[in-house]
């Protein structure tokens, strides 16, 4: 199991029990390592500092008696901000009719970058509209997508805010 995969094994019981949700963990860097954990609100409020503090002194608890990282390294704590990651399949239903940037880790059609209106999901694949034609992404095959900043999104990120 690789370390970012125990690490989020580790704390997402401790986090959603706290009334959030992993986004993504990412564990980089040699010389000052550095682990960010990505966490949302579940009710879909905007995350405040306060809600990173707390959620960074909680996951360092957890890592201090599990201690799964061997050297020393900055513990970092975040939102996704509007402009965010899309990481697991479920996120790319949630997030359907929005536009998406997508860079996949094997060619596909003789491209590896797309961007383009996200459809949803059917099955395993990744349905965006590039161009005014549908494409199917394999979901094991995306390296890297996030949300792209619109008008759009910003106006329906307004809403949640308020609640």
């Amino acid at each position: 199991m690789a370390l970012t995969d125990r690490i989020e094994d580790l704390i997402t019981p401790t986090i959603e029990d706290m009334g959030f949700s992993v986004v993504r963990v990412q564990y980089s860097g040699k010389d000052q390592p550095r682990l960010q954990i990505m966490a949302e609100r579940h009710d879909g409020a905007t995350m405040v500092v306060d809600d990173c503090a707390d959620i960074s002194r909680a996951v360092s608890a957890v890592l201090d008696v599990e201690d799964p990282i061997l050297e020393a390294y900055t513990l970092e704590v975040s939102s996704p901000g509007l402009d965010r990651p899309l990481v697991k399949l479920a996120d790319f239903e949630r997030f359907a009719g929005f536009e998406i940037r997508v860079e996949t880790a094997v060619s596909i059609g003789g491209r590896r970058r797309f961007r383009g209106r996200l459809i949803g999901v059917a099955d395993d694949q990744v349905r965006i509209t590039v161009d005014e034609t549908e494409v199917s992404l394999p979901f094991a095959d995306i390296a890297r997508a996030k949300l792209l900043m619109t008008d759009e999104l910003l106006g329906s990120s307004e809403g949640r805010q308020e609640q």
